[in-house]
């Protein structure tokens, strides 16, 4: 059977479970718990002595966490100098400790110590070891790479030089040697200029130009105003085109003109272009492009047009055949799929709409091709995919319900019983790194036997997530469970709403954590913002207290009620409503403006990635929460419907609403969600 394995891991934790059981004392487990919570803390005061004492006092108890505080007794050991953190001391620890998540991240502090050391020769010996993607420690390796003679690693770390993202203070030391090999180049320097300030990453920008020779740099106080005021910076004709600099903020300030005045970019960028090279032209029209895109601007394509083939970005290209597909040019949105790079191409959603391409221009069997095999991913597109086939339905998905002892075998699992441990302190994400390596091998029937189990104790986001792991097995009441049934389906009914919509959206809010948080404040299973869980209750007519939103009954009976107040304000527009309760009503409306539009074509042109994700798999799980809920069961694209113009909304398909429940990361630095009900 599949659990064979891992029989032997299981044995050995049952044998010391029954050597402990042996000896326990009635106080025991509050000993450990003590014991625990004191190596914690000394850990956290950076108390070595008193950490030492709580570690050997649970090694002596043989406690199932005492790794823990072994682990951070070397953390604290190597930042200080005096400690014997030999080569044999760590590899022992390594080997010791090898099925534990916290080695690998150990290992690469270790990788760290040693480059600070230039101990050259152990880094690489141990770096083939290191699992994670670190690029503190990728810069130390093409570091001691480069110290031994090998010049490709200097080449490598362009890759690391060009990103937009703030590297390790010892990727400097990289970046030093390769521009003294002269293999970082000025060039180099002002690409990763010109990416740093295209994400709105100014202090960046200005270090990288410090790299530059000081009259090259000269001028970096007009990257603010450029940032603050690129209309005003361009009308007064501050930036000289005859300088590097000068062209690079120009292009700066129509990138960022670009994201809300598309004409005024325009207009602009025509009366200077002639100064610019081709290269700089064409990356203009590029982020013009972009914006008009994300805009709905008709003209959009037409400026990626003029940007030519080989300048643009993955998430140009998508944008690209996004405004295409908002115009239905299905002939251009399939030459826009052909152009992208082949891992692009390979994504699901440029499969579907590559075969939706070729269906729209009656090319049925090149369609099929691409529909046939994507239909068999229990997805978003998946479903699309499949009920495009019509007739060429695929094959139901194969069905697993785990056994008893399937779950018990998980259960005895070393990793699991960590889990389960650490979760009783509170620590859930050292918890789900033990959760996760100890079912990151498991088959099918194993992931469904450990879904089942995190079931059964409640851990409703563990259990989803291992559930939709599976490839070919599945078991859809773990993946889409129903918890709260009584309370979601009183509420869903005096809203007048479906249940499937609720359980849908709440899957995705918070996977059923009650007291989930999100970054901005969003709160509680349906993540309502405090003030609309506030403006909500008072209009409701309820008492109200602000510790109120994590309980269950009353974040349900709060968040019904807004998904019945947007549903109302959104028309009727069941995928509209879904997107306003992310991204705000107005957003919403906007991005349905114009001519009629299929519903999944108006997903697909929501231009904050967050709000389109997140409407995506909301009518994904609705439709499978329905035929889990027996409620009444559409077809997925009859739940996106047609939007705009004089689309006639389909009955029925409604959809909770929260505009400002969750923070919408856009895809625009610059975009703030709404907060007002």
């Amino acid at each position: 059977m599949w659990w064979m394995g891992i029989f032997k891991q299981a044995v050995s934790v049952v044998l010391l479970a029954i050597s402990m059981s042996a000896v326990a004392l009635p106080n025991d487990t509050e000993t450990a718990d003590a014991l625990f919570n004191k190596a914690r803390d000394a850990y956290q005061a950076k108390n070595e002595a008193a950490l030492t004492d709580a570690l050997q006092q649970m090694q002596a108890q043989q406690y199932i966490l005492a790794p823990y505080a072994t682990y951070w007794l070397m953390l604290l050991q190597m930042s200080n100098p005096d400690a014997d953190l030999s080569n044999e001391r760590m590899q022992a620890f390594f080997n010791q400790y090898a099925d534990y998540p916290f080695t690998d991240r150990l290992r690469g502090e270790w990788l760290k110590q040693l480059g600070k050391r230039q101990d050259w020769k152990t880094l690489l010996d141990e770096y083939p070891r290191f699992q994670r993607d670190d690029v503190g420690v990728k810069c130390y390796v093409l570091q001691a790479r480069a110290q031994a003679g090998d010049m490709q690693a200097l080449v490598e770390g362009k890759d690391v030089w060009l990103s937009a993202i703030d590297q390790p203070s010892n990727c400097g030391q990289l970046f030093d040697v390769m521009q003294k090999a002269n293999v970082l180049k000025d060039e180099d320097i002002w690409a990763r200029f010109r990416l740093a300030l295209q994400e709105g990453k100014l202090s960046l920008a200005k270090s990288v130009l410090s790299r530059l020779s000081k009259a090259e740099s000269t001028g970096a106080t007009l990257i603010d105003k450029t940032y603050q005021n690129p209309q005003q910076v361009l009308d007064k004709k501050l930036l000289s085109t005859k300088t590097t600099l000068g062209r690079e903020l120009t292009l700066f300030a129509i990138d960022r003109l670009a994201r809300s005045q598309i004409e005024n970019t325009v207009s602009s960028w025509q009366k200077m272009e002639p100064t610019f090279s081709a290269e700089e032209r064409q990356y203009a029209w590029g982020r013009i492009g972009l914006w008009a895109a994300k805009l709905h601007y008709p003209l959009a394509t037409d400026y990626f047009e003029r940007a030519g083939k080989g300048i643009l970005n993955q998430e140009q290209m998508a944008w690209k055949a996004r405004s295409y597909l908002r115009a239905k040019d299905w002939a251009k949105v399939q030459t826009v799929i052909n152009d992208m790079l082949p891992s692009q191409q390979e994504e699901a959603v440029w499969r579907y709409w590559k075969a939706r391409a070729f269906k729209e221009q009656k090319q049925i069997p090149m369609a099929n091709a691409l529909l046939v095999p994507l239909s068999h991913e229990r997805t978003y597109y998946g479903l699309l995919a499949e009920e495009e086939l019509g007739d060429v339905l695929t094959a139901l998905p194969n069905i697993y319900i785990p056994t008893a002892e399937d779950v018990s075998t998980i259960k005895s699992l070393p990793g699991i019983q960590r889990a389960m441990e650490l979760m009783r302190f509170d620590m859930r994400w050292e918890s789900r790194m033990e959760w996760a390596m100890a079912t990151k091998d498991l088959d099918d029937k194993g992931l469904i036997s450990a879904a089942d189990f995190a079931s059964q104790q409640e851990w409703y986001d563990l259990a989803i997530s291992t559930a939709d792991k599976t490839s070919t097995l599945h078991n859809y009441a773990l993946r889409y469970p129903t918890p709260y049934r009584a309370l979601v389906k009183e509420e869903a009914r005096d809203q007048g709403i479906d249940e499937a919509w609720v359980y849908g959206l709440t899957r995705q809010e918070s996977r059923f954590v009650s007291n989930a948080k999100s970054g901005v404040g969003a709160a509680g299973l349906m993540q309502l913002m405090p003030a609309t869980a506030s403006w909500v209750a008072k209009r409701m007519g309820i008492g109200y207290s602000g510790g109120m939103i994590h309980q269950q009954d009353t974040n349900i009976k709060l968040g019904t009620y807004y998904l019945r107040y947007t549903l109302d304000l959104m028309g009727g527009q069941a995928l509209m409503a879904t997107a306003a309760y992310n991204a705000g009503p107005g957003r919403a409306k906007r991005w349905g403006a114009g001519d009629a539009v299929e519903g999944a074509i108006y997903a697909e042109t929501i231009p904050i990635y967050e709000t389109r994700l997140y409407v995506q798999k909301v009518m994904a799980n609705a439709y499978f929460y329905a035929h889990r809920l027996g409620t009444k069961v559409m077809t997925l694209k009859q739940r996106l419907g047609v939007v705009g113009g004089d689309a006639t909304v389909i009955a029925n398909t409604v959809v909770p609403v929260a505009s400002e429940n969750t923070m919408a990361k856009s895809d625009d630095v610059e975009s703030k969600t709404e907060q007002k009900p």
